[in-house]
């Protein structure tokens, strides 16, 4: 995607000096800083802090996060060392769990003398996969969203919510893929912009959308019931962190309610993600982990004071007891289709397995 004009991707892969460049998303949309990894610690903190988030950004991340550790030690004990302290910075994104179980099993039999090498390889390849993998789910959601009818004043209107964009993955993101295939295809097309707190996501979204020049609106998150009902919004699509076997979804909580919404109101409902966001060795969502993060996300708004410096506002007090969890759970009946890099399918076990008949592992 691009940032002023210029054709720009989320991860910056140096292999001469085997490290990366990541975007500090923590302080998007007011600032645009990158920060250079080079070690497993920068790596574990760039992905536990949300300096990179999204599932399949954080799955990339990891595997080069392993990379550039193996590349000082590549023994039996620090490849396992890594991939323990890298699994244990989100719970509930599975592209983690799979990017480091790809890994492993392919490290895992080389001798150590050859591991630092084959490591930044296939850390490249899951990047790249990734880049190809998000275009495709933008075309097979291209095709969803030429098939709506608008019902207000000839524009498109999609709602999306948190950031499944372009600065969730590597490239082109997930559930905003078809939106920019649109947009570039000349279609006329909206977005409305779910805010998404506490971390506000939804500012992230409106940042790249800016950039890519897509029309969006920011709402805050409880406007996009009465939207729904109005008529004012054509579909819905969003990412996911995991899919369960039976085709549940977990995402950004709030996720669940606007599924809901759509239902009530007739309102197509799609996820986009690819493969290694699937688990099919979680049954159902009741399975899945829902991260619970810290309560001063909650207690704390971040931004910028009047002359433009960084501050932090308290609108709680220390003591006031919150409740903060990451992610919520859509029932896969709330679902009207999934969108992924092989087509577009029902949420259903069955339909997952006849688009994914081989094995996906993550452990």
């Amino acid at each position: 995607m691009n940032i002023d004009g210029i054709p720009t991707r989320t991860l910056r892969a140096d292999p001469e000096r085997r490290v990366i460049d990541i975007i500090d998303q923590t302080r998007l949309p007011l600032a645009l800083h990158w920060v250079r990894v080079g070690s497993l610690e920068a790596a574990a903190h760039a992905i536990r802090s949300m300096q990179v988030r999204g599932a399949p950004l954080i799955g990339a991340t990891a595997a080069y996060g392993l990379a550039i550790t193996l590349a000082n030690d590549a023994s039996d004990a620090r490849l396992e060392e890594a991939v323990t302290v890298l699994g244990a910075t989100r719970p509930t994104a599975v592209n983690l769990h799979w990017a480091l179980a790809r890994m492993r099993r392919l490290l895992t039999p080389l001798a150590p003398a050859r591991r630092a090498d084959v490591a930044w390889t296939e850390a490249a390849a899951i990047a790249e996969e990734d880049v190809a993998q998000n275009a495709a789910i933008g075309q097979h959601g291209l095709g969803l969203l030429c098939r709506l009818t608008p019902r207000h004043d000839g524009v498109l209107n999609v709602m999306t919510h948190c950031n499944a964009g372009w600065l969730a993955t590597v490239d082109h993101g997930t559930a905003l893929s078809p939106l920019y295939a649109a947009h570039d295809k000349g279609l006329p097309v909206h977005a409305w912009v779910s805010e998404t707190r506490p971390r506000n996501q939804g500012l992230l979204t409106a940042w790249e959308l800016a950039q890519h020049g897509v029309p969006h609106t920011v709402i805050a998150d409880n406007a996009a019931g009465i939207l729904l009902r109005a008529g004012r919004v054509d579909a819905v699509i969003v990412g996911a962190d995991r899919i369960a076997a039976n085709g549940d979804v977990a995402n950004k909580v709030g996720t669940y309610l606007k599924a809901l919404a759509c239902t009530d109101n007739n309102i197509p409902f799609y996820v986009a993600a690819p493969r290694s966001t699937l688990d099919f060795a979680c049954p159902d969502g009741a399975a899945i982990p829902i991260e619970e993060r810290d309560g001063d996300e909650l207690r704390e708004v971040h931004g910028v004071d009047p002359r433009g410096v960084p501050a932090t506002l308290r609108q709680l007090t220390p003591g006031e007891a919150v409740a903060n969890p990451a992610f919520d759970v859509t029932p896969a009946r709330l679902v009207s289709a999934l969108i992924t890099e092989r087509g577009i399918c029902p949420a259903s076990r069955d339909d997952l397995l006849a688009l994914y008949p081989e094995p996906i592992l993550h452990d």
